[in-house]
């Protein structure tokens, strides 16, 4: 059977899905904005209600945001929303959560210790280790850089 390159990209078009880029982008952006909205409804509440200072209140919105995000990777909530909100729930703080109970929560069945306990570190270790040694790096050149000038 031969054919063109025509009507083989015609054959490709027909059979392919129809793209839903646009609404993919519309429930990444409201999902994502959705999670901002409540981190900031924690921030005010924090501070007014609680009368915590800023720094102290969006220290406690990331730790509420994180173990809200845990919960429901937990509860095998969160992938179904991700599965709909794509990167608006990944990119956040709670897509790093979820990245790192959603290993722990796979392996339960090994046991608390070899199962949840040593997976719970296999997508956060690495970007601790990352994050701590390019810190004192940058520490270093900062000092390095002061100390020159």
């Amino acid at each position: 059977m031969n054919i063109t390159k025509e009507e083989y990209a015609g054959m490709v078009k027909a059979a392919a899905p129809k793209s839903t880029l646009w609404k993919d982008c519309l429930y990444a952006f409201a999902v994502g904005g959705l999670i901002c909205v409540i981190g900031q409804a924690l921030t005010d509440t924090y501070q007014l209600a609680l009368g915590m200072e800023l720094k102290d209140a969006r220290c406690m919105t990331s730790i509420t945001l994180v173990l809200l995000s845990a919960v429901l990777t937990a509860l095998s909530l969160y992938d179904d929303i991700a599965r709909k909100a794509g990167a608006g729930t990944l990119v956040p703080i709670t897509g790093f959560a979820n990245a790192v109970v959603a290993p722990a929560m796979e392996f339960r069945s090994e046991g608390f210790i070899m199962g949840t306990g040593a997976r719970l570190f296999t997508i956060a270790g690495p970007v601790i280790v990352y994050g701590t040694v390019s810190s004192i790096l940058y520490g270093l050149i900062l000092c390095t850089v002061r100390m020159l000038t």
